[in-house]
């Protein structure tokens, strides 16, 4: 993951985990994950892949990224898993975050899906943004 991918997903982590109405929803604050931990309660949020490509131009040093965050609950929680996904997307899109060693130009919503798993024991809301960062 490049630099400024890893700096976006600490400033998403930040502003996910310090928000209250996200914490209640998912039952604790300390429900965002890069990799889910043995034994985490459902619900949660799960970074999901990352895509990235240059986006320089003839002056500044940039990137654009893609980049999926994943709520997953109980198969019986869709309405919930929905309003997780609902508080991930407005605590987000078009949000000045701060990043460390780079500037943040945008981060947009580009879409959102929920589907129960294959498994049948859980859902998964898969919440897509794009974003654009440039090097200080």
């Amino acid at each position: 993951m490049s630099s400024s991918a890893t700096a976006l997903q600490g400033a998403i982590t930040s502003v996910l985990a310090a928000d209250p109405a996200l914490s209640r929803l998912l039952g604790g604050a300390r429900r965002i994950f890069d990799d889910v931990p043995p034994g985490a309660q459902l619900p949660y949020v799960l970074f999901g892949p990352v895509t990235s490509r240059d986006w320089s131009t003839s002056t500044e040093t940039g990137a654009e990224h893609t980049l999926t965050l994943q709520v997953v609950a109980h198969a019986q929680a869709r309405r919930a898993a929905q309003d997780i996904a609902d508080r991930v997307r407005a605590l987000l899109h078009d949000q000045p975050l701060a990043l460390a060693r780079h500037r943040l130009v945008n981060l947009r919503h580009t879409g959102s899906e929920i589907r129960r798993g294959k498994d049948g024991r859980a859902v998964r809301a898969a919440i897509t943004f794009r974003a654009v960062t440039e090097s200080l």
